[in-house]
């Protein structure tokens, strides 16, 4: 087995909240925390060099003020360790989130969806996803989305949100910046049996055609790029359709990503909070 690339990260006090969001858009597995003379430290183990690599730059350019060191480390059993606490998630009333060694037959109500855990965030555990999907199983409910309709993923990671909406009935596609992401959320839309439904790929909004609308996006990533990319987003929902975000701090950055789709002509969204993160909800768009 190869060997893990371990990155520590210490970072002050008051920094450590927004860095802990911006890690967990970027990491599914977890990380160790503890405290650190001159702070917060916080361990994330790897398997991917390259990959981790960007993500350590990336952390260090919004954090510069961050000590980030590399080591090697060797591997664990990390399956057995996913299967000591991964448990089964409940994300509202509509979803239920399983690993594959633990799904169930009985239903029970719900819709399950079975997440295999490896490099790709989204496993249903971080508040972002699950208030995500509870918001997508409240739309459904309500008809406010339905069989026959489209939607984009925009940051898909596990392929999760994506999974959910196809098990609603819609087809559409998901789209990922991770080159890593993409084969995980392939992966899991198989397990799933959904894969005639979505469309996988590595990119952003800009890959798509102009003239290609969807009734419903979503988009669980940071709330800097959803600021900057809010015209292209809206310019690719359909009229009528649903606006979906998270990745978003409730006290620090939800009235700036708010306010920076207000100033695009479609109002102020309903706010679902969850812990310090918080899902916005646009309805029924005309513009």
């Amino acid at each position: 087995m190869s060997t893990l690339l371990k990155i520590e990260i210490v970072i002050a006090d008051e920094q450590a909240e927004e860095a802990e969001g911006f890690i967990s858009t970027r990491v599914a597995h977890g990380w160790e925390e503890g405290e650190a003379e001159n702070g917060r430290r916080m361990t994330i183990f790897l398997e991917d060099h390259p990959s981790g690599k960007l993500i350590a730059q990336d952390f260090q350019a919004q954090f510069p003020e961050a000590s980030v060191t590399f080591s090697e480390e060797e591997p664990q059993d990390w399956v057995m360790a996913w299967k000591d606490f991964f448990t089964p998630v409940t994300c509202g009333e509509t979803f239920k989130i399983f690993p594959p060694w633990l799904n169930e037959d009985a239903k029970n109500g719900t819709t399950h969806i079975v997440i295999e855990p490896k490099m790709a965030f989204g496993t249903g555990h971080h508040p972002t996803t699950s208030l995500c999907l509870g918001t997508i199983g409240t739309l459904a409910k309500e008809k406010h989305i339905h069989s026959g309709q489209t939607f984009l993923d925009l940051g898909t990671g596990s392929g999760i949100l994506a999974i959910g909406l196809a098990k609603a009935g819609l087809t559409g596609v998901g789209l990922d910046i991770d080159p890593i992401a993409i084969p995980c959320a392939v992966e899991n839309a198989e397990i799933n049996d959904v894969a005639d439904s979505v469309e996988m790929a590595v990119g952003t909004i800009d890959c798509l055609d102009e003239d290609v609308k969807f009734d419903l996006i979503v988009a669980n990533i940071l709330s800097g790029p959803l600021i900057e990319i809010a015209s292209d987003i809206l310019a690719h929902i359909a009229p009528g359709g649903s606006l979906v975000l998270s990745g978003i701090l409730a006290e620090k950055q939800s009235d700036a990503v708010a306010q920076a789709y207000d100033r695009r002509g479609i109002g102020m969204p309903q706010r679902f909070v969850e812990g310090e993160w918080v899902c916005l909800v646009w309805e029924n768009i005309k513009r």
